[in-house]
């Protein structure tokens, strides 16, 4: 079954309020609302990406990648999304905030955004440096959660699989396309 790039925003925004409205029914202070929004927004977005980076590396030697721009879009949005719940979780909860950090992920996040309107368009290294920088961000964003640095998240069972799961698919998806290079 294949879904235009219109329904699959629709079905994005859909789970995005989803987990707003489960949030809001399972916490008693909105500023408790929008920390859990954000948790699960960002794991929604995580599976996204690298379904979207599966994607891209199935079609890494083909000429035609143009269907990706739908997920790449759907990336973004949900991205988006989730920006919107963690800005409000910071702002709420008083977290302070770290400057590298916000440099590093501001970079990310501006890609993301433009991703599906330019991503495309470059030379297949800087597609690959897309993809692989932002899959960094992602995984330096689970370090810092397992060594206790994200106030109001203690490491937890899932930051360790998506963890693994980050650095196995960046090692995997390398070798992969090494191999289809030649």
């Amino acid at each position: 079954m294949h879904l235009s790039s219109q329904r699959l925003l629709i079905i994005g925004v859909l789970a995005e309020a989803a987990i707003w409205l489960v949030s809001y029914f399972l916490t008693d202070a909105i500023s408790e609302t929008f920390r859990l929004a954000a948790r699960f927004s960002g794991r929604l977005s995580a599976f996204v990406f690298l379904f979207t980076f599966f994607q891209y590396v199935g079609a890494y030697r083909s000429p035609d990648k143009s269907f990706l721009r739908k997920y790449l879009a759907l990336f973004a949005v949900l991205h988006v999304i989730h920006w919107g719940f963690l800005a409000t979780n910071v702002y709420l909860n008083s977290v302070p905030l770290e400057t590298h950090k916000l440099i590093g992920g501001g970079l990310a996040y501006l890609m993301v955004v433009l991703a599906p309107f330019r991503l495309l368009k470059l030379k297949t290294a800087w597609q690959l440096v897309y993809f692989y920088y932002v899959t960094f961000i992602m995984i330096m964003t689970y370090v810092a959660r397992i060594k206790g640095e994200f106030q109001g998240v203690e490491p937890y069972w899932w930051h360790y699989t998506m963890l693994s799961v980050l650095i196995t698919w960046t090692l995997v998806s390398g070798r992969m396309m090494y191999r289809a290079r030649a």
